[in-house]
């Protein structure tokens, strides 16, 4: 240890940044959460000068195998950490898949100004270019920078610093896959130089109302599910869901959130029913907000500018509350 350096936590999850395939020259087809957290951080050469480090392994699994389990698991060690006056920050390696989903419920439940950051990779720990190596290097910058306390759950790729609340994966392969629609990174490395520009003005970390209670006192957060609205829609899937069990429905919608005519009678049996419906899109960006009056009427809530999968985990929370239909609503409008 070296006492003029910071101490980071560095948590291992699994996913690409910790992927290996059958050769250099391979980008897809390997296999996610083959290294260990150790060997990641022996992998990167300059990490010592940054700070000290400690680190476990919560998991290690390609993400979209994410489950409540290992989140609440993910949740209690992040705790636990930020809890420790030695530790500075925490650093979250994490597959890019539901890596989005991940920061954004830590972003909700953590209640602590240190730094958290996330980081991933889009090609796996042996190919040629790898960018997991300068991705986490720097991830632990930005934990280490003064300026990152108190601006919530970051995302650290490709030289770029996004806020949990709004950065997406925007393409299925490319390094250049993470964004924060229309609002924007918060700010950049260059040179090894962190720079922040801006903020998330919306609740996170010590301003939200949610704490991580709600998935350490049961590993199961309330069966949200998402219904991707279409051409020719005929309402089947969202009375299969209510049928096996959703307690809330983030509908995928047209546009601004447009319901489909045949949708609609399952959607208004789901409120009768006292199922919770929220009203999200299906495009890139851009906000959902009251359109007909007859959804507005019916009960449905605004998804705002979350996307249908984190309007999914902020209705997760709502429910594990305990929350009535007009509280639920406000928490969405302020998210």
């Amino acid at each position: 240890m070296k006492e003029d350096l910071p101490t980071i936590a560095i948590l291992g999850t699994g996913g690409t940044i910790a992927g290996k395939a059958g050769s250099a020259s391979a980008t897809t087809g390997y296999v996610p959460g083959s290294a260990t957290v150790e060997d990641l951080l022996a992998s990167v050469p300059g990490l010592e000068d940054i700070a000290n480090l400690t680190s476990v392994q919560v998991s290690n699994i390609g993400s979209e195998d994410m489950t409540d389990e290992i989140w609440a698991c993910l949740v209690k060690e992040t705790e636990s950490q930020l809890k420790d006056p030695e530790v500075a920050g925490v650093v979250i390696t994490h597959g890019t898949d539901t890596l989005e989903e991940t920061a954004f419920m830590l972003n909700q439940v953590l209640k602590s100004e240190k730094p958290v950051v996330l980081v991933g990779s889009m090609r796996p720990a042996t190919s040629i270019s790898a960018d997991g190596p300068m991705n986490l290097l720097n991830a632990a910058k930005v934990a280490t920078t003064p300026e990152a306390k108190g601006k919530g759950v970051l995302v650290v790729l490709n030289d770029e610093i996004h806020g949990a609340r709004d950065v997406i994966k925007t393409n299925t392969t490319n390094c250049d896959t993470f964004a924060s629609p229309r609002l924007g990174a918060l700010g950049f490395i260059t040179g090894g130089r962190v720079s922040f520009f801006k903020e998330s003005t919306r609740p996170h970390t010590l301003k939200t109302p949610f704490t991580s209670e709600l998935l350490s006192d049961h590993k199961h957060l309330p069966i949200v599910d998402i219904i991707y609205a279409h051409s020719n829609g005929d309402g089947r899937l969202i009375k299969a869901a209510i049928q096996s069990g959703a307690k809330g429905i983030i509908y995928a919608g047209m546009g601004n959130g447009s319901i489909h005519c045949k949708d609609l009678p399952e959607l208004e049996k789901a409120l009768e029913e006292g199922i919770p419906v929220v009203r999200a899109s299906r495009c890139g960006s851009g906000e959902v907000v009251d359109s007909s009056p007859e959804w507005t009427e019916a009960g449905m809530i605004n998804a705002g500018t979350l996307n249908p999968q984190k309007a999914r985990v902020l209705l997760q929370l709502c429910l594990a509350a305990g929350y009535c239909h007009e509280k639920t609503a406000e928490v969405f409008l302020k998210a």
